[in-house]
């Protein structure tokens, strides 16, 4: 208990910069905030794909469907979309739906989470490899069925996506417009920031809550040595089942936020690159640790957004290059990728990996040669 006062007390000080930081960033644009919102849906989509890779141990390069599936079921229950092609919802409707967001976030969780069951089924018993195609083929499936349903009947509007999304209302309030406090103007993009930011916190509260019960040791025990597990009585399929959804229900409600937020959602979004970015920011900011998965999702979301603004870059490329241009998209990935490959190289466990001592991994005596993972898997029963 102890030792957990000061990481609580470090993780009050950090939310409470985080919720005075768009208040400064207003000043320099819009778009800093914007960034730093995104950021925050980064967030609780890496904790979700943490309890699937970091703690359960199943690779999934699907990832990105749970959010496309939260997106769209957003999309379609807060705008015209359904309405305008189906007459029979259009007469009792006239104006589109507009669900409560106290309603659409559980609802965006629970469908999520089903999509969570129905990938994890199928593939209870792959591993490696293997389990990775299957998800990546999952995630596929899912962009290109948003993006062909659009015939014979249109219910997505196919690769032109849906327009139109109605914003987050709460309390009679309605997010896309400003806050007026005397001079001083509170922008919309603010107000959703601190709703991702309430939203990400809850989602850190649940993550160590899990983490540390017996779920979560079940899950580490499964992750290291899952015929020992089960041979010490860990139901590993309820286990992997119970992975995916949870992990999905966050995509799900990220999903949620992502297309209130923009108004508009479309099969672009959701590609494999985008799975690939949220694996990434689990793998290089500590796969399994909670702060350092936090610390991947910021830095690998607001680096390339940053890099858009140093034209000093370009300016210096034509230099050393003898006026040779270089497109700045190119060279602007280029920098990250070299950037990520840097990490990987010098901090090969991760930016801030999980502790070797105290509960977690290591408390279970895995991986530090003090216990073996049979002996780990019996701790769950305790």
């Amino acid at each position: 208990m102890q030792d957990k006062n000061p990481q609580m007390l470090g993780f009050s000080l950090a939310a409470a910069l985080m919720l005075a930081l768009p208040l400064g960033l207003q000043h320099f644009g819009d778009a800093w905030v914007r960034i730093a919102a995104f950021s925050m849906l980064y967030v609780m989509l890496a904790l979700g794909l943490n309890i699937v890779v970091g703690l359960a141990g199943l690779l999934d390069l699907g990832y990105i469907a749970f959010y496309a599936v939260g997106a769209y079921m957003f999309a379609l229950l807060s705008s015209t979309q359904l309405t305008d092609n189906f007459d029979t919802l259009g007469r009792l409707w006239p104006h589109g739906f507009d669900v409560s967001i106290w309603l659409v976030i559980p609802l965006g969780a629970g469908l999520a989470a089903l999509f969570g069951i129905l990938l994890g089924t199928p593939v209870l018993k792959l591993r490696g490899d293997y389990l990775a195609i299957v998800t990546l083929g999952f995630g596929e499936i899912i962009r290109i069925f948003m993006n062909n349903l659009n015939a014979p009947v249109d219910i997505t509007n196919g690769p032109q996506g849906i327009s139109g999304i109605h914003g987050v209302r709460m309390f009679g309030w309605d997010l896309n417009h400003n806050i007026q406090i005397g001079n001083y103007t509170i922008n919309s993009v603010t107000e959703y920031y601190w709703l991702f930011l309430l939203l990400a916190m809850l989602t850190v509260f649940i993550c160590y809550r899990l983490q540390d019960s017996r779920i979560g040791r079940a899950w580490m025990a499964m992750r290291e040595d899952e015929i020992a597990a089960k041979a010490m009585g860990v139901n590993t399929r309820n286990m992997k089942l119970l992975a995916f959804s949870m992990g999905a229900t966050f995509g799900g409600v990220a999903g949620v936020m992502f297309a209130a937020f923009q108004g508009f959602v479309s099969p672009e979004s959701f590609s494999l690159m985008e799975s690939v970015n949220v694996l990434a920011m689990v793998v290089i900011g500590g796969m399994g640790n909670i702060p350092g998965v936090i610390l991947g999702a910021i830095l690998l979301s607001v680096l390339p957004e940053a890099l858009r603004y140093m034209g000093f870059i370009s300016d210096w490329q034509q230099a050393a290059f003898n006026h040779v241009y270089i497109d700045s998209g190119i060279l602007r990935q280029l920098i990250y990728s070299l950037a990520m490959i840097l990490v990987m190289l010098v901090r090969p466990k991760g930016l801030w990996p999980a502790p070797e001592h105290g509960k977690g991994v290591a408390s279970l005596g895995i991986g530090n040669g003090t216990r073996k993972p049979a002996a780990a898997a019996a701790e769950v029963q305790s």
